[in-house]
C-alpha cells in the first residue's frame, strides 16, 4: 500500500506530477482553480477553495477537441476572465496531425465556471504570425510558441498577451511577451509588450497594476524562476530592477490575482526537485506590495495569522539543548533572551516544536563573525533542515542535510533545496518568521519572503538554532499553531 501523505493540493492521482499551469478566479467568495494535467494535456481542470490553501476538485472544465479539430491534440495554458455576460477562458490548444508543433490560442465560454463551451469561430481560435511573430514558414525551431494567453483591459480596450516569439533574433533567445489588441472586425498583432532579448520563452505572462506602476511578470525556463519587470505606463517601455527575481528557484507558472480583501496575491506550482518531471505541488500564495523605488515586495499571506492560534512566547519554549556536545560551545537563557554560541566547530540547540504545523517569529542578533542559522525537523543526530543566514553578504540557504543510511561510502545526505538574497544591516539584526505547514516552508527576513518551496525529506521533532564560530541571540521571539491542512476528500462538496 502507498502511503499517501496529506499535503497541499497537486492535482494527483496515479501520477505524483500531473498539476500543471494553473489560472484562478476569485467570484462569490470562492476561489476557483484551473490547472492542466501533465503529462497527457487532454482537459483542464477545475478545484475551488474558500481560502486559496485547501482545494476541492470539481467537475472538469474543458477538454481536447474531437479527431480532425485544431486543439485535438493537447491543451495549455489558460486564463479565465469575468465579463459582463459570464465567463471567458482563453486556452492554448495544439493539433495532431501537426503533430503539436503550432500552438493556437482559442476560446470557451460559461455562465457559472462550471459548465463551459467552446466558441472557436470568428478570430478564433488566434495563430502566430509576422511580421512581429515567428511563424511556421520562418521557425527555425520547426514549432511555434504562441501560447499561455492572458487577457488585459485598458482604457476600454481589450489586449491579450502571449508567450511569443519574434521572427528575428538568436535562436534561444527570442522568447518574448507578445500583445495583440481585439477589435470588432478581428485581431490585431502588435510589437511585443516585453522582449529581453535573452530568455528561450517568456512562459505564463502576465501584467498588473500596483502603487502606480505596471508590471509583468513570465516564469522563465532556463532558471525555473519567475522574474518582473515594471514600466509607467501599460503600453510603455518596460524596464528591470539591479535584481528582478520576483519568486526563487523552483516556483513555476505564476500569476496574480485580487484577494477578498483586496490584496495582491501571486501564486505558483512548484518543482519539488527542480526536474520538469518531478513532483509538483500548487503552494499557498504570497502577497505583493512594492517599496519606495517601485520595487516589488514579496510578503506572507495574510490568512495564515488568521488561522493562527497558542501564541506561545519564547520564555514558556520547552528547555533547549545541545546536540553535538560542543566543549566550546554554550547558552544562557535570560527572560525571553536566548544566547547561543560555538567557538570551533558546530553546535545545534534545539528544543521540541509545540505541533507539526506553527509560525515561528522572532529577532536574531549577530555578534561578530561565523556561522549561524535555524533549524527545523531535526532527529537526535542532527537530520534536518538548515537554514543558513550570511549575514555579511546578504545570502540565505536552505539545506536538507543529515544521516544516510542507504550508502555506506556517503553516509550523508547535503542538498541545497532553495537559496536568495537579503538586505544586510550595519548591526546584523533580522526580523525572521518561518512558516512550517504539512511539507511547506516558507522564511521571511525583515518581512519579506525569501524561501517558498515544499519538500518531504524530514518532519522530525526539533527546532532551533546552529553557531559555528559565532555568537547568537534569539529575541522576544513566540510560535503560533497552525490547523492541520484540510485534506481534499475529507472537504465538503462545495467550499
Amino acid at each position: 500500500m502507498q502511503n499517501i501523505q496529506r499535503s497541499f493540493y497537486t492535482g494527483s492521482g496515479f501520477s505524483d506530477w500531473e498539476i500543471g499551469d494553473v489560472t484562478i478566479i476569485l467570484h462569490n467568495g470562492v476561489y476557483h482553480l484551473f490547472h492542466l494535467i501533465i503529462p497527457n494535456h487532454d482537459y483542464i481542470a477545475h478545484a475551488v477553495s474558500k481560502d486559496c490553501i485547501s482545494w476541492k476538485r470539481v467537475k472538469n472544465a474543458l477538454f481536447v477537441g474531437d479527431p480532425g479539430e485544431w486543439d485535438d491534440d493537447m491543451l495549455w495554458t489558460m486564463h479565465v476572465y469575468k465579463t459582463d455576460e459570464g465567463f471567458e477562458m482563453y486556452y492554448t490548444g495544439l493539433q495532431r496531425k501537426l503533430r503539436g508543433t503550432n500552438s493556437l490560442v482559442g476560446l470557451a465560454v460559461s455562465q457559472d465556471l462550471y459548465h463551459w463551451e467552446k466558441k472557436n469561430e470568428g478570430v478564433f481560435p488566434i495563430a502566430s504570425r509576422g511580421p512581429w511573430y515567428e511563424s511556421m514558414e520562418d521557425s527555425p525551431r520547426k514549432w511555434l510558441s504562441f501560447r499561455d494567453p492572458f487577457r488585459f483591459d485598458y482604457k476600454n480596450e481589450t489586449y491579450y498577451l502571449v508567450c511569443a516569439r519574434t521572427a528575428s533574433g538568436p535562436v534561444s533567445r527570442r522568447g518574448c511577451i507578445g500583445l495583440l489588441k481585439q477589435h470588432k472586425e478581428g485581431i490585431e498583432y502588435l510589437p511585443p509588450l516585453h522582449y529581453p532579448m535573452v530568455y528561450d520563452d517568456l512562459e505564463c505572462p502576465c501584467v498588473f497594476e500596483l502603487n502606480g506602476k505596471y508590471y509583468t511578470i513570465a516564469s522563465i525556463r532556463e532558471d525555473i524562476k519567475v522574474r518582473y519587470w515594471f514600466s509607467h505606463d501599460f503600453l510603455g517601455e518596460y524596464h528591470a530592477f539591479h535584481a528582478n527575481v520576483l519568486l526563487p528557484q523552483g516556483n513555476y507558472a505564476a500569476r496574480v490575482i485580487e484577494s477578498k480583501n483586496g490584496k495582491l496575491l501571486i501564486y505558483a506550482f512548484f518543482y519539488t526537485s527542480g526536474l520538469i518531471n518531478s513532483h509538483r505541488v500548487f503552494l499557498p500564495p504570497k502577497q505583493l506590495d512594492t517599496d519606495e523605488k517601485g520595487r516589488l515586495l514579496l510578503k506572507s499571506f495574510d490568512h495564515w495569522e488568521a488561522i493562527a492560534y497558542d501564541d506561545i512566547p519564547q520564555n514558556s519554549f520547552p528547555s533547549f539543548k545541545r546536540l553535538f556536545g560542543n566543549s566550546t560551545a554554550s547558552f544562557s537563557v535570560e527572560d525571553n533572551r536566548l544566547v547561543i554560541g560555538s567557538r570551533s566547530g558546530y553546535e545545534v540547540f534545539v528544543f521540541e516544536k509545540p505541533d507539526d504545523n506553527f509560525i515561528w517569529e522572532g529577532v536574531l542578533s549577530v555578534e561578530g563573525m561565523g556561522k549561524l542559522g535555524l533549524v527545523t525537523d531535526m532527529d537526535e543526530e542532527g537530520s534536518g533542515y538548515y537554514y543558513s543566514f550570511d549575514v555579511v553578504n546578504g545570502h540565505i540557504e536552505i539545506r536538507a542535510w543529515g544521516f544516510n543510511e542507504a550508502d555506506i561510502r556517503s553516509n550523508f545526505k547535503f542538498t541545497v533545496l532553495q537559496d536568495n538574497v537579503f538586505n544586510i544591516n550595519d548591526d546584523y539584526t533580522y526580523h525572521f518568521k518561518l512558516i512550517r505547514y504539512g511539507a511547506y516552508i516558507e522564511l521571511a527576513i525583515d518581512g519579506l519572503v525569501k524561501l517558498t518551496l515544499i519538500d518531504y525529506n524530514y518532519n522530525n521533532p526539533l527546532i532551533g538554532l546552529y553557531s559555528a564560530s559565532s555568537v547568537v541571540s534569539l529575541n522576544n521571539s513566540f510560535i503560533k499553531k497552525l490547523p492541520p491542512l484540510e485534506d481534499e476528500y475529507l472537504m465538503e462538496t462545495e467550499p
